[in-house]
């Protein structure tokens, strides 16, 4: 039986030589030759193929091995390759260019009973692809428009999708995103250090066991990290990722209900979800439109309007991880149940500054059109129980908050709860 190593380089040495059948021979049938990051190939067929293509573009085609180095059953070898994109094949879909090619890199493959049984291939892409004249070569001017083009780009990106973390008051911020333009809002609030928060709400349905104070990964090494509350939209996930890294990453998401623009983000966050449990169903529902809706009530222009942004906002259906309800405590502050506008809307309250965090609760703009301006009741159009929803206005009065912030728009300083009273009465 053969080493690893001289399996490797058997391989290769049939490559060099455009030995389609001696390098298909080397590979065990179904064994996967993953380029890392960009395609994967199963032996036979797949293999057969991408040498046929590259051999029929390359037809100078050459592959040295520079060194190799084996533990166990696996061998990774260091290679370089060169060649002229002459034809008459074509390569990943680009005609010739007579340009000549050079390149260096690692496959590590795993053999055993003298077949390979599987690989790992890393290469510069890029490199690759500046070479074919894809992309501009390093340091031209070509490559400083793309660049530039780039970032008006992201900059475009950050306008609609969500700017920076704006901080609201300690250890609680809101990047605010979405369309019409950031009137969407998504609060960070940090961890306390030693992972306290876990509430009565620990381990009540999915994911039993674990409760809105535990992450999957328990957030070791990166500092105390931060809850989400309230997911915005779908395209807000880049923004809430990168202000959550630079405060040390997200340990869960609590939804304040599961409308599609509160949970449209939280698919792509990569955390534990949690909500009330009577927003459990919309939350693992495939329809933005939840059955309550009654479009109706809107004018043309917001029928035609959200009629055609909610599924845009909509990241899908939602992992419930477990669910937390009046009076559990979530990183420092108190669930308020205040129903009405969902059937299991929930706020944050914070006792030791007042502040509550109240998603739609209350609107601070109209929603037909995102204009920004006096506080006003959940339209009826999207509330299961207005009567309700104005109850629990009253109920968030009560609490006599410092500020209070929504799920849109703006909030509501100076005297919050006259202003609470007066819009339920």
């Amino acid at each position: 039986m053969a080493s690893a190593a001289e399996i490797a380089k058997r391989y290769f040495a049939a490559v060099d030589a455009h030995d389609l059948d001696a390098a298909i021979a080397c590979w065990a049938p179904g064994a996967v030759d993953r380029f890392v990051g960009q395609e994967e190939l199963v032996a036979p067929d797949g293999i057969r193929r991408y040498l046929g293509e590259l051999l029929a573009a390359f037809p100078d085609f050459r592959l040295e091995v520079l060194d190799c180095t084996t533990s166990r059953n696996r061998t990774a070898v260091r290679w370089r390759a060169h060649g002229t994109f002459a034809g008459p094949g074509t390569f990943q879909g680009f005609e010739p260019t007579g340009t000549r090619v050079e390149l260096e890199g690692c496959d590590v493959l795993t053999i055993s009973e003298d077949l390979i049984r599987g690989n790992d291939a890393y290469l510069n892409g890029a490199d690759l692809a500046r070479q074919l004249g894809v992309l501009p070569a390093a340091g031209s001017p070509a490559e400083a428009r793309l660049a530039r083009l780039a970032n008006l780009r992201a900059r475009v990106r950050r306008v609609l999708a969500g700017g920076p973390a704006e901080p609201v008051a300690a250890g609680v911020w809101v990047v605010r995103g979405g369309f019409p333009v950031r009137t969407m809002n998504v609060y960070l609030i940090e961890e306390p250090e030693g992972g306290e928060g876990r509430g009565p709400g620990e381990g009540r349905g999915p994911g039993e066991g674990r409760g809105p104070g535990e992450g999957r990964d328990g957030g070791e090494g990166r500092g105390p990290g931060v809850t989400v509350f309230d997911a915005g939209i779908a395209s807000m996930a880049p923004a809430v990722l990168s202000a959550a890294a630079r405060l040390g990453g997200i340990r869960r998401v609590v939804l304040g209900h599961a409308d599609a623009d509160h949970r449209g983000a939280a698919p792509a966050l990569g955390a534990p979800v949690y909500c009330h449990p009577a927003e459990l169903e919309a939350a693992g529902l495939a329809d933005p439109f939840r059955p309550y809706f009654d479009l109706s009530r809107l004018g043309p222009h917001g029928r035609l309007l959200l009629t055609r942004l909610l599924p845009v906002w909509d990241g899908g259906p939602v992992e419930i991880e477990g669910t937390v309800q009046e009076g559990d405590e979530v990183a420092g502050f108190r669930v308020v149940e205040l129903p009405g506008h969902a059937p299991g809307l929930i706020g944050l309250f914070r006792e030791s500054d007042r502040l509550a965090l109240a998603s739609d609760c209350v609107y601070t703009l109209d929603p037909q059109t995102g204009i920004k301006g006096r506080p006003r009741v959940p339209h009826p159009a999207f509330n299961i129980d207005t009567d309700l929803a104005r109850a629990s206005i009253r109920k968030l009065a009560e609490l006599e908050p410092s500020s209070a912030w929504f799920g849109h728009a703006d909030p509501l300083r100076g005297d919050v709860a006259a202003q609470l009273r007066d819009l339920a009465a």
